[in-house]
């Protein structure tokens, strides 16, 4: 019996049970037992044991995925992402050999502060998208922090393998995958937590990407104010020692509800984000993603920034007939959800282009897809249909993020 249905036929402590069992196989983060604390339906998700939401009787994190989502955009919520893997690179070459493995202006990057980047292939394509940060410490001084996704961590570190072998230069790559704990309380009364439980952090100041030291639990903690929901909120990064002690202290918070994959899977998706393996893949250009900003200013003189890939990535810059394709939002009038793998027609019933995600917006109440829309089809206004489960669906080109961003800025 699959992990997320079990707590329909078990009492609560033989639920605990079984989920045990079926997680054997998973790696589990450090904060595993308090999902199951609070009926985290536990999920196989990129080889760990993840909640979907939570299901514990008379909790308050207890919300279903659509009223999770509506709680991460009036209040805050609470998400162990700590399957995702870290790197820290250390070396006088570490800069050089992050900015040949992404398209990140790792040089040009403020002190403590982080961007969203691409791993990218020699076509061009996307190996992984990827959080970028310049930081400094007492330890290890300045050197850049990087997190990639879980899913795809063993063919980024195979890949970072590869080309440390070809670059020679002197770099330390140390990989913290299981070590460290990693949160994300997102939404409008993150901040407000935070500065309760550190008060000399004047986070007024801190402006979405900055990141930061905080004392919590006794424990030195990186945060950085980013997050994947569209909401303004912070990621946390806390010693594997402090991590169950943390995360009780910001699951105890009143304003805070614990939220799971469910959850943030639809935040994205209304903040009209890319998911690698869906939006993003390695036969796809961060241009045809919409993703050019990704390629900073500093990095586009093909002569001086060689990254990899960057020869096919700036011609697509600076001539945008290489691609035929582009990434879009796209409002179904009527029927069910378009999802994955939905054909997107011409009136006349020409394919035209394939969603890549959709589902219905708990925020909207209304049916929202992205998919690529080949030109000129894919300028907003225009009126094409959605094929679900054979039955043509009108639907129109829109802009996106579908709910508005509310990202930080002093």
């Amino acid at each position: 019996m699959a992990a997320s249905r079990l707590a329909r036929h078990c009492s609560r402590q033989a639920w605990i049970r079984a989920v045990r069992s079926f997680s054997t196989d998973l790696k589990q983060t450090l904060t595993y037992e308090e999902h199951l604390k609070e009926g985290g339906k536990m999920v196989d998700f990129a080889g760990y044991a993840m909640p979907v939401q939570y299901e514990a009787k008379g909790s308050k994190h207890a919300l279903s995925i659509i009223d999770s989502t509506k709680w991460t955009r009036e209040s805050a919520s609470l998400f162990d992402v700590s399957h995702m893997c870290s790197i820290r690179w250390t070396g006088k070459d570490a800069f050089d050999f992050v900015e040949r493995v992404t398209t990140a202006d790792v040089y040009g990057l403020p002190a403590m502060t982080g961007s969203l980047s691409v791993i990218t292939n020699e076509r061009g394509g996307v190996i992984d998208d990827t959080l970028v940060t310049k930081c400094s410490s007492k330890e290890h001084g300045e050197h850049v922090y990087q997190v990639v996704n879980a899913g795809c961590a063993p063919k980024d570190l195979k890949h970072f393998e590869e080309q440390l072998g070809k670059f020679g230069g002197d770099v330390k790559m140390e990989v913290m995958w299981d070590n460290r704990g990693l949160f994300a309380i997102q939404g409008p009364k993150a901040a407000e937590v935070l500065q309760r439980l550190s008060p000399s952090t004047d986070l007024k100041s801190v402006p979405f990407g900055q990141c930061f030291w905080m004392t919590l639990e006794g424990a030195e903690c990186l945060v950085s104010r980013c997050g994947y929901t569209g909401e303004d909120g912070f990621e946390v990064f806390v010693p594997g020692s402090a991590a169950v002690p943390v995360w009780q202290l910001l699951t105890s918070q009143a304003e805070v509800r614990l939220a799971g994959l469910g959850a943030r899977d639809s935040l994205r998706l209304e903040a009209g984000l890319c998911l690698y393996g869906h939006e993003l893949d390695e036969d796809t250009s961060p241009c045809e993603a919409g993703l050019s900003w990704v390629i900073p200013k500093a990095r586009r003189d093909g002569a001086k920034n060689k990254f990899i890939g960057s020869d096919e990535i700036l011609a697509q810059l600076s001539d945008k007939s290489r691609y035929k394709r582009l990434r879009a939002g796209l409002m179904p009038a009527s029927g069910p959800p378009a999802r994955e793998g939905a054909e997107i027609e011409t009136l006349d019933e020409q394919v035209v282009g394939k969603v890549t995600s959709g589902s219905m917006s708990p925020c909207l109440k209304k049916n929202i897809s992205i998919g690529y829309i080949n030109k000129p089809h894919n300028k907003q206004g225009t009126d094409l249909q959605v094929v679900v489960r054979g039955k043509r669906h009108p639907a129109k080109v829109v802009k996106m993020p579908f709910v508005p961003t509310k990202y930080y800025k002093p």
